[in-house]
């Protein structure tokens, strides 16, 4: 392999943002992750000015001296520096809060800057996700060992009573006592299973992911009669995935089953649910870097969640309906995460999002 082919192949496989500009702040070059993060191709920036692109929070694009223009000091000075906390602007108006080191160099007779950009919303949200899927494996861990001691003493219970059932049969009024322990200790052998989360071996094989989610908005629709509008926008680019069709259906029924479960709780005149599909790139899951990802976001005008149960939303047992198990978001995340994957949420006053992530390397 020659040089250049290998130094091209370890930029564009950094997690962190490059842009080179030349003494006239010109870009000529950017890597895959500073395409993904400013949505822009490298074909379309190299050559243009990094002001047509990318400016300060208080900037406008259309400027003619941006903020961005005390770049052309750190040439001129020849001195590396970093800034913390910088709020940038992109062409398409999103803001990014990004940690900013510029290092200017010699190349030949020209004079160039390297520009590297770290999203800290990223950051702050791996930080959050590791937390997350922590407090969900232990509380994982609490369940099965309480599911196991709960469980031996109710098959005891039902054998007991089975026996007992058996003796009185000339005792019809007293059987109704035993069928009852028997039923109701079916019921607790569920729940607990419920708990557990699926006990079937996953069956991996190549599904849609739009195939499963409009199988889930056809369910959603009907039990809802057609009364509730669900607005849908996929990525016709979207690959098929490696997954469990099963378990992926449950998962996204039981997200899009909360929502509509929100909206019926709700005052908004006009509920509705977005479904939106698209691709994020170089997104970290479980400390693993993936190169592409299927975001799947499921969008609801509700109240919002309660910020009291925020940090526990995908715990066993913890709802906020009145009458919830709060099991649904537990065995979707179990769900999610035998497929490598990741649930998240964000959640306000008429508008809460549920972002499922699933890898989508091969």
């Amino acid at each position: 392999m020659k040089k250049d082919q290998l130094q091209n192949l370890i930029l564009g496989n950094l997690s962190v943002s490059v842009i080179l500009l030349d003494e006239d702040l010109r870009v000529a070059y950017i890597n895959s992750s500073a395409e993904s993060l400013l949505d822009i191709s490298s074909a379309r920036m190299t050559g243009e000015l990094i002001s047509n692109f990318l400016c300060s929070y208080d900037d406008d694009l259309s400027s003619n001296n941006p903020n961005l223009g005390f770049l052309k000091n750190i040439i001129e000075s020849n001195h590396a520096f970093t800034q913390r906390e910088v709020s940038l602007q992109l062409l398409n108006k999103t803001c990014l809060t990004v940690d900013l080191t510029s290092s200017p160099f010699i190349y030949g007779s020209k004079k160039m800057l390297l520009l590297e950009v770290q999203p800290l919303e990223r950051l702050l949200q791996m930080n959050k996700e590791k937390e997350l899927l922590s407090a969900h494996d232990a509380t994982r861990k609490i369940v099965r060992g309480l599911a196991h001691e709960i469980k031996n003493p109710l098959g005891g219970i039902k054998g007991a009573a089975q026996l007992l059932s058996d003796d009185l049969n000339n005792r019809p009024e007293l059987r109704e006592f035993t069928d009852i322990i028997s039923k109701e200790t079916d019921r607790l052998c569920k729940l607990v299973d419920q708990l557990l989360g699926p006990n079937i071996l996953p069956k991996f094989c190549s599904v849609n992911i739009h195939e499963i989610i409009e199988h889930v908005a056809s369910l959603v629709s009907k039990e809802t009669m057609g009364k509730l509008v669900i607005d849908k926008n996929y990525d016709p680019s979207i690959p098929e995935i490696i997954g469990d069709k099963g378990q992926l259906t449950q998962a996204f029924l039981n997200i899009m089953r909360n929502a509509v479960q929100a909206l019926s709780n709700s005052v908004e005149k006009n509920p509705k649910i977005w479904i939106k599909t698209c691709i994020e790139r170089n997104f970290t899951i479980r400390s693993i870097n993936h190169r592409m990802v299927c975001c799947v976001e499921i969008i609801d005008n509700g109240p919002g969640i309660p910020k009291e149960i925020c940090d526990r939303i995908f715990f066993p047992m913890v709802s906020g309906k009145l009458n919830g198990t709060g099991l649904g978001l537990s065995i979707s995340q179990s769900a999610i995460d035998i497929h490598q994957g990741l649930i998240s949420f964000e959640s306000k006053a008429k508008k809460t999002v549920f972002y499922t992530y699933l890898p989508l390397d091969k």
